[in-house]
């Protein structure tokens, strides 16, 4: 046994690492802030008792049975919490292992599909239809294997952040063109509002992730048609973009007049996996992870966002990020 195998256990932030967890949350700090707190217990039970008890037997009798019993009560308290860090890390490498593992072979199907719809020469309609189906859904799976990745990245701390110098207009104006087909499969009006900017420096993929992610959220939960809704309704879907640079921050609103969060689910919108109650309802397609990896991005990015929403009115969701090159 060498001395690194016997200090392993006392090495709090190493197993904290380990783990992917703050310290606050890790079991062997935890243990030693328990620890710290039975000898300051014991020393203040030992000043009481010999104040008020004159049998200095019984005095220590009381201050070891104390003692053994928030032992006891941090040991399980720390197995706890170790069982909970360890479920967590190894949840957390199964989504990374499962969604890389996943990449390839939709890949490998993507272009199979997109080389028959090429080669494969005249076709019927309703083969057409099938490639199509075959093609949204693994677009799809796509997103989702995507999402999966960032959110490993985000809780393994390993998503790489590098500023650099770009255009947020041209950024915009890139991912409005790479959903434009949704928009208008949608039927959904998108407006633009914003002054000229000068380039601003930060991140352009992480920004470009947090818009696209809000975009695709206010078109995916627009007003959906049913036998309730208004003829006016349906035919006055629209999203606004609003963006500004107020000194040294990048402020971006995007508002959407679709179906809204209800109040009761608000505060639980940025979870993991979390899909507010009326949009299950209306079993509208999503993951529930966007808006989780969107706050986490603009964590990171030293940035902050908000929102407010009625159900049945809409929402609007925006985000500030700091754009300064110190």
């Amino acid at each position: 046994m060498t001395i690194r195998t016997l200090i392993l256990p006392f090495d709090i932030f190493g197993e904290c690492r380990k783990y992917n967890i703050p310290l606050w949350q890790c079991p062997q700090f935890l243990f030693l802030m328990m620890g710290s707190l039975i000898i300051i217990s014991s020393l203040f039970s030992y000043v009481l008792g010999t104040k008020y008890i004159e049998d200095p037997q019984i005095t220590t009798l009381f201050i070891l049975f104390l003692t053994g019993i928030l032992l006891a009560i941090t040991f399980v308290i720390t197995r706890s919490f170790e069982r909970l860090a360890e479920a967590n890390r190894l949840k957390s490498e199964f989504i990374s292992i499962v969604s890389h593992q996943l990449r390839s072979p939709l890949t490998n199907v993507k272009w199979g599909l997109d080389f028959l719809r090429e080669e494969g020469g005249k076709r019927t309609e309703q083969e057409g239809e099938y490639f199509d189906i075959i093609r949204e859904n693994t677009r799809r799976m796509e997103e989702l294997v995507e999402d999966l990745l960032t959110v490993s990245r985000i809780q393994q701390g390993s998503l790489p952040f590098q500023k650099k110098e770009f255009s947020f207009e041209e950024l915009l104006r890139t991912v409005l063109s790479e959903f434009q087909s949704f928009i208008n499969a949608s039927n959904i009006e998108v407006k633009i509002e914003g002054e000229k900017m000068a380039q601003i420096v930060t991140d352009p993929s992480l920004v470009r992730h947090i818009v696209a992610n809000l975009l695709d959220n206010a078109i995916r939960y627009a007003w959906q048609e049913s036998s309730q809704d208004s003829r006016e309704r349906k035919e006055n879907r629209k999203i606004l973009v609003r963006y500004r640079q107020l000194d040294d921050l990048l402020q971006v609103e995007v508002q959407d007049n679709g179906i809204g969060i209800p109040q009761e689910d608000q505060r639980f919108i940025f979870q993991k996996f979390f899909r507010s109650s009326n949009a299950v309802r209306r079993q509208t397609q999503g993951s529930g992870l966007g808006l989780y990896i969107v706050k986490s991005l603009l964590e990171k990015m030293g940035g902050t966002i908000g929102f407010a929403s009625e159900e049945n009115k809409g929402s609007t969701f925006w985000f500030t990020i700091p754009t300064a090159k110190q």
